[in-house]
């Protein structure tokens, strides 16, 4: 697949998810698809960002660097946000936060079939005295 349509899917992916359109996430993401080495497959992963946004109401998806190839996107996510409760196992609280999330997503067919993702968690520790 060429670079630039993989960075047109992944954009539109992103849009998906702010506008919390779960009907059409399966226009993005495989079947069977794999979230930091364990196979939630589509279902799964929709019920993972339905999660989120239950405990994050104000979250929002927000590409701040994206890399790719034929067959992979990087990007760093940015998020400013009001997470309920505990997130992270850390007590915020509803206190607003700001962190990053570096994600890699393989493609196949031009779907997402696996994603690692990281969140910077020492950036949110470093907001609050915990």
């Amino acid at each position: 697949m060429a670079q630039a349509d993989l960075e047109g899917i992944y954009r539109a992916y992103i849009a998906c998810l702010n506008q919390q359109d779960w009907s059409r996430l399966g226009q993005f993401v495989h079947d069977d698809a794999i979230h930091n080495d364990r196979r939630i497959g589509l279902s799964g992963y929709v019920d993972m960002l339905k999660r989120d946004f239950d405990e994050i109401p104000d979250l929002s998806f927000n590409v701040q660097m994206l890399v790719s190839d034929s067959r992979y996107v990087a990007s760093r996510l940015g998020f400013d946000c009001t997470p309920r409760g505990t997130f992270l196992g850390l007590p915020i609280n509803g206190r607003r936060v700001s962190f990053a999330e570096n994600v890699i997503y393989e493609f196949l067919d031009g779907k997402i079939m696996q994603v690692w993702s990281v969140i910077d968690k020492s950036a949110i520790e470093a907001q609050f005295l915990f």
